[in-house]
């Protein structure tokens, strides 16, 4: 990323042109919050994960459960069926655990599926309205992006996301 700016920064200097007009910036995260598909992805993952938190909840609320009845029924049972039902909570908890971290595996995993596609989406709105503009270079603004300083009037997030809009209804 650096040596990328460096050049760019030793060009101008070089060369002391200014170059007018051919830069903007976006705001990927704008973006995604402001247009259709953004929110219609965003609410795609919440869907996905309210659903696998529920499943999450279903074991949680079982495994109250056997521990509530093993507790209520500890002083009666014989020594051989206390240590079975332990045994088979232990198991069930395993069990419990597993699914846990297979399940946000998921949630990851599709998090990182709809944001690649949802970018990928961006690219090419991006591209096409940069364009139209007549731009050169269109960088991201988000923060940890190349970008540390702008003007706001480089800013074209707004012309993005109504291309956006058209594009992805």
């Amino acid at each position: 990323m650096f040596p990328m700016l460096v050049l760019l920064v030793s060009g101008c200097a070089a060369s002391e042109t200014k170059v007018e007009g051919k830069i903007a910036v976006i705001d990927p995260q704008r973006i995604l919050n402001e247009s259709n598909a953004g929110k219609k992805a965003k609410d795609n993952l919440a869907s996905f994960s309210k659903n696998r938190q529920a499943l999450i909840e279903m074991d949680e609320k079982e495994l109250r459960r056997m521990e509530e009845d093993f507790v209520k029924q500890a002083t009666v049972l014989s020594p051989t069926a206390k240590l079975e039902r332990e045994e088979q909570f232990r198991r069930r908890m395993a069990e419990y655990q597993q699914k846990v971290t297979e399940l946000n595996r998921e949630v990851q995993e599709k998090q990182k599926d709809v944001l690649e596609s949802f970018r990928d989406k961006v690219e090419i709105v991006v591209a096409k309205v940069a364009k139209r503009l007549g731009l050169q270079v269109v960088m991201d603004k988000s923060k940890g992006g190349p970008t540390l300083f702008h003007e706001d009037s480089l800013d074209i997030s707004g012309p993005v996301i109504e291309e956006f809009n058209r594009t992805y209804p």
